[in-house]
């Protein structure tokens, strides 16, 4: 029979106590949330109890994980699990960020997963040490994930899991046989500002990365998007015998670069560097710039000796911090008029030139 529901425990005293966890431990139920905030504020606490049913107890050391106010590089730090290894270690699972850049920092990633180890003190507290920026993984039968390949030929007839687009993906808005060899976009949307558009992309996953494409825009109108949502993005398009650079921040949008380009395919690239940013304003003359990036847009290879950005742009605007969200970047190849053929994508998380 289903009863309740029944109050539990609201948490420390923080604002927002969610996301509740509980688990079986020995002889004690533990009630892991997620306090404070999903922003700099947010916290892990936890309580205890002989009963799901309580009385509850609260950690005396609550909250049991905050990076909140410390020079930490991983912050947000909450929304955590407790597991325990084959090997019989524990620790905990949780999503946090990684800002960058000065006064207010912010982060372009999007909440990321990471892992710190778990003691238990004497008293049947679990006890979490901070999050390292790197450590080791346990042991025994846990391996790591591969990572995406740097570049795809679009060469089967499938697309990789790694390969994501906003909202849905149609069956027709693209195609791996029409072009064997080629991933074809079909325009289902004429701007990138709404949904409805067609888009397949993979996320920013490093803070320095190098992207390039070669793009067949036909007669149509695409290239690379380095989106956060509807209202932030800045892409590198052809179509119409030219290439442009288009940045969308809020309700302004723009066109900063443009110049002629011959019909065939090209080469397009963006580059993102968290070195020699560009400065915050012209009126800043010791260069000081507060953003956490900056994104470089090229016709071109942009590795190939003599080779000059079409345009640089700050990388604050697309950044949750501005725009809102928890997704993080996501930099992929889009088609906004006819159809537009890629023959190879690559993503390389290398310093940009």
């Amino acid at each position: 029979m289903l009863e309740g529901p029944f109050p539990t425990w609201s948490g420390s005293g923080l604002k927002y106590p969610e996301a509740p966890h509980l688990y079986r431990i020995g002889d004690w139920w533990y009630l892991l949330i997620a306090e404070g905030g999903t922003e700099r504020g947010h916290a892990v606490s936890v309580a205890r109890a002989r009963s799901p049913r309580g009385p509850w107890e609260a950690a005396p050391g609550n909250p049991l994980l905050s990076h909140s106010g410390t020079g930490r590089a991983i912050q947000n730090t909450g929304h955590a699990d407790l597991v325990r290894a084959p090997d019989g270690s524990w620790w905990m699972v949780l999503l946090g960020v990684r800002p960058r850049g000065f006064t207010p920092d912010v982060h372009v990633l999007g909440r990321e997963t990471f892992l710190t180890p778990v003691e238990w003190d004497e008293d049947g507290w679990p006890v979490v040490a901070p999050v390292p920026e790197r450590h080791p993984a346990p042991g025994g039968a846990w391996h790591p994930v591969p990572a995406p390949p740097a570049r795809d030929d679009f060469d089967g007839t499938v697309l990789a899991p790694h390969w994501i687009s906003p909202f849905t993906r149609p069956e027709g808005s693209w195609s791996l046989t029409e072009r064997p060899g080629s991933l074809v976009l079909h325009a289902t949307g004429p701007t990138l500002d709404t949904p409805g558009y067609t888009f397949v992309g993979r996320r920013q996953q490093h803070h320095d990365c190098r992207v390039t494409a070669l793009v067949d825009p036909g007669t149509g109108r695409g290239g690379i998007c380095v989106r956060l949502d509807e209202a932030h993005h800045y892409e590198v398009e052809a179509g119409d015998g030219e290439v442009r650079v288009v940045a969308r921040i809020g309700p302004l949008s723009e066109t900063v670069a443009q110049r002629s380009a011959p019909p065939g395919p090209l080469v397009l690239g963006v580059t993102v560097r968290t070195s020699d940013l560009v400065p915050a304003s012209p009126l800043l003359t010791d260069g000081h710039a507060t953003g956490p990036d900056t994104l470089a847009f090229w016709l071109g290879d942009p590795t190939a000796p003599g080779a000059h950005p079409l345009a640089e742009l700050d990388g604050r605007y697309l950044s949750t911090e501005v725009a809102g969200g928890f997704t993080g970047r996501v930099i992929g190849m889009y088609a906004t008029e006819g159809s537009v053929a890629y023959d190879w994508f690559e993503y390389v998380p290398a310093p940009a030139v």
